[in-house]
């Protein structure tokens, strides 16, 4: 007989629904992207990329996949229907994390060597603005209206408000130390900040610019320097958020409008990106010192698979 906990995992790992999609896995020490089917988790392919890929983002049709790889100083581009490389976009040196505009015309990216947010054309490739802002510069974020776009600064211990229009810092906004990632609520009011080294979330009013509330974590038996929160998202009500822990092997679970952790769970080693799937029902978490993803059943808020995915891998994308 079947022990009773991989009876629970199974049972768990079979009620996750089925689906014909993809998932592609960036790896910053192998240099490739996974791809995996998302129903049977089963590799499909390897695609070679530049050096160090990092941060994945689809073009708003999801007919291409954009890849940044920093110490290539390019992002690739991958027909998402044939997985092959079919480009690359030269956004400047050492691109980090990005975004593109609401009509999928430009990317906006985060430049970590040259301290600078730059705009390029899809299309021509031409360079439309470099805007600069605190050294080492990380997480970025666009509005849905895609009007203001918010930069962190890991060595200022800021965060950036640009203005896209005139395409110029309009706000800079002290958070904790190393601030790394974003999420937005649903109705734009508040922006949630990832705060490495200070173990916190940070949440600024958007309409003031100013920081209005702070989470705190603390998952039990890990010393305040190894609680490191990089990777966030909420779902689409804005009801949660779940945040990676960086070198405290969890994330968290978290009640955005009462800021209390509900939860933590231990995924692997150093969870750094995440994702979630359209019906909410699953996350998957990279982990980049056991060189896995975890696939993580939200409702019972349980690990029901770990899939192999190369060395350090940093963030997930899902193609549904």
């Amino acid at each position: 007989m079947k022990p009773v906990h991989l009876i629970a995992a199974a049972s768990l790992l079979a009620a996750l629904p089925a689906t014909a999609g993809k998932l592609y896995v960036s790896s910053e020490k192998d240099n490739v992207v996974t791809v995996l089917e998302s129903g049977s988790l089963k590799p499909l392919s390897k695609i070679k990329t530049g050096d160090k890929p990092r941060d994945l983002v689809f073009s708003p049709d999801s007919k291409r996949l954009y890849v940044a790889c920093g110490e290539g100083s390019r992002i690739d581009v991958i027909d998402t229907a044939t997985d092959k490389i079919v480009g690359k976009l030269n956004v400047g040196e050492d691109p980090e994390r990005f975004v593109f505009s609401p009509d999928g015309k430009t990317v906006w990216a985060t430049l970590e060597e040259d301290g600078i947010v730059s705009a390029t054309d899809v299309a021509s490739g031409k360079r439309l603005a470099e805007v600069p802002v605190g050294d080492e510069p990380e997480g970025i974020l666009m509005t849905p209206d895609g009007k203001t776009i918010y930069a962190t600064s890991e060595v200022a211990n800021l965060v950036h408000v640009i203005d896209v229009a005139s395409k110029t810092v309009k706000a800079n906004i002290s958070v904790g130390n190393r601030p790394r990632r974003f999420a937005l609520t649903p109705d734009g009011a508040a922006l949630w900040v990832s705060n490495e080294l200070s173990g916190t979330i940070s949440i600024i009013d958007t309409r003031t610019n100013a920081v209005s509330g702070e989470v705190k974590f603390q998952p039990k038996g890990f010393r305040a320097e190894d609680i490191t929160p990089v990777g966030i998202l909420m779902t689409k009500d804005g009801s949660t958020a779940f945040v990676t822990m960086g070198s405290a092997n969890h994330i968290a679970r978290v009640d955005v409008k009462t800021r209390e952790v509900k939860g933590y769970l231990l995924t692997g080693g150093r969870p750094w990106g995440i994702a979630l799937t359209k019906d909410e029902k699953t996350l998957y978490v990279t982990n980049g010192q056991s060189d896995d993803m975890a696939v993580i059943d939200v409702a019972a808020f349980k690990v029901v698979k770990a899939v192999p995915v190369g060395r350090v891998p940093y963030t997930v994308g899902i193609l549904e």
